[in-house]
């Protein structure tokens, strides 16, 4: 998976209980940004929200 970085991201999903802690690490950087969601939510739609963040993160050490 890519985006921010243009480079790849590794995307973690850790299920606990009823929740969900999905990381999106951005190869290159280093950079990690993590959401919580339901354990019953669309992967897809949780990965999508942690890249978002991971950009949203790496945009805000750039400037």
């Amino acid at each position: 998976m890519s985006s921010p970085g243009k480079g790849e991201i590794y995307i973690e999903f850790v299920v606990q209980g009823s929740v969900v802690k999905v990381t999106a690490i951005d190869a290159n950087t280093g950079t990690e940004a993590s959401i919580v969601g339901p354990a019953n939510a669309a992967q897809v739609a949780l990965a999508d929200a942690a890249r978002r963040k991971l950009a949203y993160v790496m945009a805000k050490k750039k400037a």
